[in-house]
């Protein structure tokens, strides 16, 4: 009898491309606030800090901002887990090529009277961005801080997630309070850069830590791992 070719354990190659596709995502949201700026004083050849970071689409940097949107967009949409983490990174995913593909009103540095169609486009960006860190804000509140089992203490691992969530709730309201009261400081960071760049790092260390990435500090030994919770 010829031999059989061995079985292929088609559950861990799942949850090894589950874990791929979260450091990913992960990695790209945890560089691309560090990468942007540096990257713009390095071609530029001249300090020049960012009104937000979806400027750099009017910068030398256009192509790493849309890109990597445009890899984070792909991740999401190719992530599976379980149906409800499937429909929502599906939706995350069209909503992070959605803010790549339409850019922000340009600043005034490129342009003093931006045309009425730059800024419909700058409006939808902003509630496409809105939408996305708000479904990444419940992915860390909702999805990876409530996946343990039942009985389960809360790991540190569970606490990063919970306090990478409210971070970006909290970016995202302090960002709206300011934009809506005009709020400036005497700073060549602006609170728009600011409250991005910090949601975007955020939601990079949570997705890091469900991938595994760096979660071995913070969950105990002897503590059911991520892999084995899902």
């Amino acid at each position: 009898m010829a031999d059989q070719p061995p079985l292929v354990n088609f559950q861990a190659q799942d949850g090894a491309t589950v874990r791929r596709l979260r450091r990913g995502v992960g990695v790209i949201g945890f560089l691309l606030p560090i990468v942007l700026p540096v990257g713009n004083i390095l071609t530029s050849s001249h300090v020049a800090l960012l009104s937000s970071m979806s400027a750099s689409y009017y910068t030398h940097m256009r192509n790493v901002f849309v890109g990597g949107l445009c890899a984070v967009g792909v991740f999401l949409i190719c992530y599976r887990h379980d149906r409800r983490e499937d429909r929502l990174s599906s939706v995350a995913g069209v909503l992070a090529v959605l803010v790549a593909l339409f850019p922000t009103e340009p600043p005034a540095s490129v342009t003093a009277d931006p045309t009425t169609t730059q800024k419909v486009v700058g409006t939808l960006h902003l509630g496409f961005a809105a939408g996305l860190f708000g479904v990444l804000a419940y992915f860390c509140l909702r999805l990876f801080a409530d996946s343990r089992s039942p009985g389960v203490r809360r790991t540190a691992a569970d606490r990063v997630y919970l306090v990478c969530g409210w971070t970006i709730v909290a970016c995202l309201a302090v960002v709206a309070v300011g934009a809506v009261l005009h709020l400036t400081w005497d700073s060549p960071l602006t609170l728009m850069y600011v409250g991005e760049a910090v949601s975007v790092f955020a939601f990079g260390v949570a997705w890091l830590v469900k991938s595994e990435a760096v979660s071995a500090a913070l969950v105990p030994r002897g503590a059911p791992s991520a892999a084995a919770e899902g």
